[in-house]
């Protein structure tokens, strides 16, 4: 298949493309960096808002894969959310109009979305069909409100999108968990190989987390499902609270000690790394809903598996 990524230079990018290149597909990323190279794709420009020469990809490919977005890891300042608003959306409704003017559009889209669309949540698991979407949770900061409209608008720029002969798909992506730089697994090893992989704040908020060698499958896997439309988390079948997550990945990387970070230690480590508190102080307990229910199967739907994988992947990586 001639699969398209806007948005396909960053770290699950580069991840996909891998995949998609090694199962003999043709992939295209679609960059604002003129100069971007991602090993086993083509490259074409955009701006993330506009057609231009890229729509061309569009026209006769066999899906598009819609991974465009700032990222997330930054200071949630007031000019920084709006980027990330409209970074989503604007690119968002870019590919839906090149999939609506395509004279052969793609069969099916996928729109990366986020499982940060729930709501903050320790007792219930969200899943598709039964979850609570978040803003204005009690005994939560009232920013974290902005976050889920986001989300929303995101998702609303694919569904209002003028393509009745294109599937759509809405990923609702966990943090995904795979090696190299720029992604969250690379970080949360560094810490935790420098002795600072304790809980946070208690450690009771739940971490909903996938593989990315699942992340991938599960992509194949939607690509492939003419019956699958709509939202679909991406995310393991068993999010766990943060302290036992963090264990895990102690032992898996061979550290005896962990040391806690209460709130306010964590907001000065997120203002030292120029990020946020609400990526490890939300509670997402998300779980794969569709996904199950139209027979994928996890290769590693357990932290413990995934996190010893994953140890041994740096490892190789290391010693590479």
């Amino acid at each position: 298949m001639k699969i398209i990524l806007p948005g396909g230079t960053g770290h699950l990018g580069r991840l996909l493309t891998r995949a998609l290149d090694g199962a003999g597909h043709e992939v295209v990323v679609v960059s604002r960096r003129a100069d971007a190279r991602v090993p086993g794709a083509r490259t074409v420009p955009w701006d993330g808002r506009t057609a231009g020469a890229w729509t061309a990809e569009v026209d006769g490919a066999d899906a598009v894969v819609n991974l465009a977005g700032r990222s997330v890891s930054c200071r949630y300042t007031e000019p920084n959310l709006r980027e990330m608003m409209a970074s989503r959306v604007d690119s968002a409704a870019a590919v839906g109009a090149a999939i609506a003017q395509a004279a052969r559009p793609p069969r099916v889209w996928l729109q990366m979305s986020t499982a940060t669309i729930y709501a903050h949540s320790h007792d219930r698991p969200n899943d598709e069909a039964t979850g609570v979407i978040g803003g204005g949770e009690d005994g939560v900061p009232a920013y974290w409100a902005y976050s889920v409209d986001i989300a929303r608008q995101w998702e609303r720029a694919q569904t209002e999108a003028p393509t009745p002969g294109t599937r759509k798909v809405a990923l609702r992506t966990s943090i995904v968990l795979a090696p190299g730089r720029g992604g969250a697994f690379d970080l949360l090893w560094r810490l935790t190989r420098c002795g600072l992989g304790g809980p946070v704040a208690g450690g009771r908020q739940y971490m909903s987390w996938i593989h990315g060698r699942d992340f991938t499958r599960a992509v194949e896997f939607l690509v492939a499902r003419d019956d699958l439309a709509g939202p679909v988390n991406l995310a393991s079948p068993n999010p766990l609270p943060l302290r036992a997550f963090m264990a895990g990945l102690r032992e898996a990387a061979g550290v005896r000690v962990g040391l806690p970070a209460t709130r306010w230690m964590a907001e000065l480590g997120a203002f030292a790394l120029r990020s946020d508190t609400e990526l490890l102080l939300k509670s997402r307990r998300v779980v794969p809903g569709r996904l199950l229910g139209a027979g994928f199967a996890f290769d590693l739907p357990d932290w413990p598996a995934a996190a010893r994988d994953l140890a041994a992947l740096v490892r190789a990586g290391e010693g590479a």
